[in-house]
């Protein structure tokens, strides 16, 4: 079966973003309206994530390989999965996808279209966390794909729900989430001047897990496993 034209799968690529930031800060706003109570609208936020990231993953993974992550592709780019040119056009199709996602979600709850966080999510152990929580992320996908090629989404999505709980930071593990989230200062947000770090932290978290399981999930004498990008998150 032939690959989808690069114009397809960067549609795919800023269309799932898009929906994922949607899905991530419309249901913080939803939960946050609803609720006083800090640990149900974590709840409701977790659950919508995990299950919008499952969905998308399925229907549009199969057009461009489903990364909406920057960390992700950068991983398949250097895997050779993926070109360099191509990982770039992914990564800014992402990051523009990201912050549509977040204006839509404002648009729908009739907030400012663009608000600066306050939230504030530095420190160690913020960071640690988006380190753990990249790392998860990749070794899920990479492992996925190489006992249960056909389950990876809901891996994907399952992971995340529960990242949100065992990290400090509630598993951002993507630069273009965290880019898109500095725009809001409603549940989600985080305060623009934290953004690096978590960057930083995700994309270390990712390396790691490349580096691990490129080993680990290596065939005795075939080298590393081949890996499809277009059967994963």
């Amino acid at each position: 079966m032939a690959e989808p034209d690069l114009r397809r799968r960067l549609c795919a690529e800023a269309l799932g973003t898009g929906m994922l930031v949607a899905g991530v800060v419309g249901s913080g706003i939803m939960a946050e309206q609803l609720t006083g109570d800090v640990a149900l609208a974590l709840l409701a936020n977790t659950i919508a994530t995990g299950a919008i990231l499952a969905v998308l993953i399925s229907i549009l993974g199969p057009i461009s390989g489903g990364h909406f992550n920057p960390a992700v592709t950068l991983v398949f780019a250097l895997r050779k999965e993926l070109s360099a040119r191509d990982g770039a056009a992914y990564v800014l199709c992402q990051v523009g996808g990201g912050i549509l996602g977040t204006l839509a979600a404002h648009l729908m709850f009739a907030l400012p279209l663009i608000q600066a966080s306050t939230h504030v999510r530095s420190g160690g152990a913020q960071w640690f966390s988006e380190v753990v929580a990249a790392f998860g992320l990749v070794a899920v996908i990479l492992a996925g794909i190489r006992f249960e090629r056909t389950a990876v989404p809901w891996l994907v999505g399952l992971y995340i729900t529960a990242a949100y709980w065992f990290t400090a930071s509630t598993s951002f593990a993507n630069p273009a989430v965290a880019i898109s989230r500095a725009l809001t200062d409603t549940f989600s947000g985080i305060r623009p001047i934290d953004v690096p770090g978590f960057i930083t932290a995700q994309i270390a978290g990712a390396l790691l897990a490349l580096a691990l399981m490129s080993w680990l999930l290596r065939k005795p004498d075939t080298g590393d496993i081949p890996i499809n990008p277009e059967s994963q998150s």
